[in-house]
C-alpha cells in the first residue's frame, strides 16, 4: 500500500470513529461513544511516512485530526448555521466526535508501545474551516453539508481501507466496527436540506 492509500485509510478509520450515531426506524439517532468519525481530503499532501512514524500512528493522527475537525466546524454550525437540520445535525457530530476521541485516547493509550493522537487539521481541514468561519446563514449551510458529505466519504474509503490492510489488528477492528456508523453519518449529511 501506498503511503497515500494509507494516509486516506487512516484517514477514513477516524473519521469513521467520530461518527457514533446510527439511524433507527423512526429518523432518530442515538450518539456511541465508540464510534469515530474522520474527516479528510483526498486532495491533500498525505503526510510523508518516516521510519519513526509507524502507519498506525499515521492512522490513529488522522482520526484525531478528522475529530477535531468535526467538532470545530459543527460548532461552527451552531452559530452561522441558519437551517435547524444543520444544527441538529452538528450537535449530534458534536457528541459523536467529542466521544470518538475519548475512545481513540482510551485505546491508543493502553497500546504497548501507546500512541499518542496528534489532532493537528491537515491544510485541507484548516482551508475548509477558514472557509467556513467566513460564512454566515444559508451560505455556510450549504459549504457545510458539503464538507461533512465529502469528509464522511473520504472517511468511510480509509476506513475500510485501513480495516482491510492496517497494521495494528486493534485498530483494524476499530476501524472496522465505524464502518456501519460513518455509513448512518454519511446518509445524513447526504439528506440535510437547506
Amino acid at each position: 500500500m501506498t503511503i497515500r492509500s494509507t494516509f486516506i485509510a487512516t484517514t477514513a478509520l477516524l473519521a469513521l470513529a467520530a461518527c457514533g450515531q446510527k439511524q433507527d426506524n423512526s429518523s432518530t439517532y442515538t450518539t456511541n461513544s465508540a464510534d469515530t468519525y474522520n474527516q479528510a481530503d483526498a486532495s491533500a499532501p498525505a503526510p510523508v511516512q518516516t521510519p519513526a512514524t509507524s502507519a498506525a500512528q499515521n492512522f490513529v493522527n488522522t482520526a484525531a485530526a478528522s475529530d477535531a475537525f468535526e467538532i470545530e466546524t459543527s460548532r461552527l454550525a451552531l452559530t452561522n448555521g441558519a437551517s435547524a437540520s444543520v444544527k441538529s445535525y452538528a450537535q449530534k457530530m458534536i457528541d459523536a466526535h467529542t466521544g470518538s476521541t475519548a475512545k481513540l485516547k482510551t485505546l491508543t493509550g493502553g497500546m504497548n508501545p501507546a500512541l499518542t493522537p496528534d489532532a493537528t487539521l491537515n491544510a485541507q481541514q484548516q482551508a475548509t474551516l477558514d472557509q467556513l468561519k467566513s460564512l454566515k446563514g444559508t451560505a455556510f449551510d450549504q459549504a457545510y453539508i458539503a464538507a461533512q458529505t465529502s469528509g464522511h466519504q473520504q472517511t468511510l474509503d480509509a476506513l475500510r481501507g485501513y480495516a482491510t490492510t492496517g497494521d495494528v489488528p486493534a485498530l483494524k477492528s476499530f476501524a472496522s466496527g465505524l464502518v456501519p456508523t460513518v455509513t448512518a453519518h454519511l446518509n445524513m449529511a447526504k439528506g440535510l436540506k437547506v
